[in-house]
């Protein structure tokens, strides 16, 4: 599954739960409440998203978008907002809805129900190739989306899209599609042929472009992304080391335990008491 959703029906506002379940903070899903509660004009809103540091997008019922905040156009490098607004429309977009394969997802929001999809590969080309900005801020990125919809008057007004940036990817296309496939396939020991493949290298060429460009060897940044999420987990207090480790399909007495220990110079243990004292 892709998406994690939860429907909000025409005449319910969004509640404290669901706006914790999405981890927003209370003031944004006040806004909402504020907004589906009555707020006769559409500007005083638009005037206060407008104030989020969140990248925010919104649509028509009809998937056209009516505003993109400032960090919205912040975020892609956008610096003319009539470019999006009134003439981009994400139900008629072929590389999200059918390319990128997110039809169902985007389907389901536009008919009321509130989710959200994790992962979402950033078409950063496809903005470039739509004249929408004149040169890449970064080269890919995977974003989280939160798709919530606004009511008035029992039908649907808006659906607000809220981009959480998870990993943005700079510099040499190679290295940036290498580094993010290694972001998605990082369970489980470094395949180096499959990396090469993925981006259309031989092994020693991307070795070489990537330690000259990254500062480190292909490789070695896939253990690191590994150390990364193990230490995420074993954060959570709630988890055992064990759980911790099985929570990123690992074995807390495997090969993980070592490169743990090689990354950081550290135990899980001793990571999990120095945490405790900070």
């Amino acid at each position: 599954m892709r998406q994690e959703n939860a429907q909000i029906g025409p005449k319910t506002p969004l509640s404290t739960k669901s706006k914790t379940a999405f981890g927003f903070e209370t003031q944004f899903g006040e806004l909402i409440n504020w907004f589906q509660n009555g707020c006769e004009s559409d500007e005083p809103w638009y005037q206060m998203v407008d104030m989020f540091p969140i990248p925010i997008e919104i649509f028509a019922p009809d998937g056209t978008t009516v505003f993109v905040n400032r960090a919205g156009l912040e975020m892609v490098n956008c610096k003319d907002a009539s470019l999006l607004v009134g003439k981009y429309n994400l139900l008629k977009d072929p590389v999200c809805m059918d390319e990128l394969g997110y039809r169902q997802e985007f389907d389901k929001a536009f008919k009321g129900e509130a989710l959200m999809v994790k992962g979402f590969p950033a078409p950063i080309q496809d903005v470039l190739d739509r004249g929408v900005i004149e040169e890449k801020p970064w080269e890919a990125a995977k974003m989280d989306l939160v798709l919530y919809p606004i009511w008035k008057n029992e039908k649907l007004h808006f659906v607000v899209c809220v981009f959480i940036v998870k990993n943005l990817y700079f510099g040499r296309p190679e290295v940036a599609r290498a580094k993010e496939y290694m972001d998605t396939h990082w369970q489980g020991e470094y395949d180096k042929e499959a990396v090469a493949k993925a981006v259309n290298m031989s092994v020693s060429q991307l070795y070489s472009l990537f330690k000259q460009h990254v500062g480190m060897p292909p490789g070695e940044y896939h253990r690191k992304v590994i150390v990364d999420h193990l230490k995420e987990r074993l954060a959570d207090k709630n988890l055992s080391i064990k759980e911790a480790f099985a929570a990123c399909g690992e074995d807390s007495q495997g090969w993980a335990v070592k490169v743990f220990k090689e990354v950081t110079g550290i135990s899980p243990k001793q990571f999990r008491e120095e945490l405790s004292l900070l």
